[in-house]
């Protein structure tokens, strides 16, 4: 049994850690392997090895990191079984534990993998709590550590069938809903993800102690005019900001919001009107092939937009004034937005 995984702030590696504990029960011996810490070209697949795959879900869909991972995994030449869980953004009302959506997450995957030789024998989504903090305040611990509790039993059941040669497709009870969202998943990969990967920053309150930059699981931070400066590489997994001690790490909410409407009250206003006055039908027209070039067009801009703009706003940060600007027109700063910590007893 080979386990494959990423995690950020621990949830899919809480997963991976209750699966292979009920595995190691059956008498198996699994091999954990952490995907930024693989090399590719060093795995080998023997025949009658279970595969494992295991991550969190992402803009409705796998991280890239993990989409690239299987795209370059060896094929199968034995027909090896393989399984799947993708943890997802649960959260809950009272006593409602609300399920999150996979989108496109394991239905790619699942295909990248058949087409490659494996036969897929399990594919599961677990509901752990929602980390992505830029958008919401971290749930509370006793929400925490209930979701916990319900998940590992779910997991620990899941992965019993699968050992007991049975077969088990809890994803496909999500097919039409994660079919519907799985637009947004194609928006966030080639656009959604640099947007995000240039909301974070640091408060005055960073000591520079490195800690982001050393537990980056994927490398994405560097140090830059002497503070933390994230890349596109970044995977949006929260660990810095749920890691940082001081809480110095924060969304830049204002931003953001500022940027979007340069980019579309403003940008994309004189583009289109630039095109509508000199008559470029190509742009205008109705047909799939204009929504194309549009599409295209607008994601050019807002990355170019986004390499300016960040890096302006990352060297203005040395004044005071703009400092203290991007700060108060962050939502992550207030003391009520709880940061989010996965248990280390459940």
């Amino acid at each position: 049994m080979k386990v494959y995984y990423f995690s950020g702030t621990g949830n899919a590696k809480k997963v991976t850690d209750w699966v292979c504990d009920v595995a190691k029960s059956k008498g198996f011996k699994p091999e954990v392997n952490f995907i930024p810490n693989t090399n590719i070209r060093d795995i080998s697949i023997p025949q009658n090895t279970l595969i494992g795959i295991i991550s969190p879900t992402h803009g409705f869909n796998f991280p890239p990191i993990l989409l690239n991972f299987i795209f370059r995994f060896p094929r199968s030449r034995f027909h090896n079984p393989v399984f799947m869980i993708n943890t997802r953004a649960g959260l809950k009302l009272g006593k409602i534990f609300l399920p999150g959506i996979s989108g496109m997450a394991q239905l790619l995957a699942a295909l990248v993998l058949l087409i490659k030789g494996y036969k897929i024998v399990g594919m599961r989504p677990i509901d752990l709590p929602s980390n992505w903090i830029s958008l919401h305040p971290g749930l509370r611990k006793k929400v925490v550590e209930s979701m916990f509790i319900k998940c590992k039993r779910q997991s620990e059941a899941f992965i019993q069938k699968i050992l007991d040669g049975k077969r088990n497709y809890r994803s496909l009870f999500d097919v039409i809903q994660d079919l519907l969202v799985s637009p947004i998943a194609i928006g966030y990969y080639f656009i959604g993800r640099f947007i995000l990967a240039k909301t974070f920053y640091t408060s005055g309150k960073c000591d520079n102690c490195g800690l982001c930059i050393s537990q980056c699981p994927v490398k994405a931070i560097s140090l830059v005019h002497n503070r933390p400066f994230w890349s596109y590489k970044c995977e949006s997994c929260m660990k810095c900001m749920n890691s940082c001690s001081n809480k110095s790490i924060q969304t830049a909410h204002g931003f953001i919001i500022g940027l979007l409407f340069l980019f579309y009250g403003v940008m994309l206003t004189n583009i289109y009107g630039f095109f509508a006055k000199h008559s470029y039908a190509f742009v205008s027209g109705d047909s799939f092939l204009n929504g194309v070039v549009r599409f295209i067009i607008e994601a050019v801009t807002i990355f170019l937009t986004l390499v300016i703009s960040y890096r302006i706003v990352h060297f203005l940060r040395r004044f005071r004034f703009f400092d203290y600007l991007i700060y108060y027109t962050s939502f992550t700063r207030f003391k009520f937005w709880r940061r989010y910590k996965a248990p280390a007893k459940v």
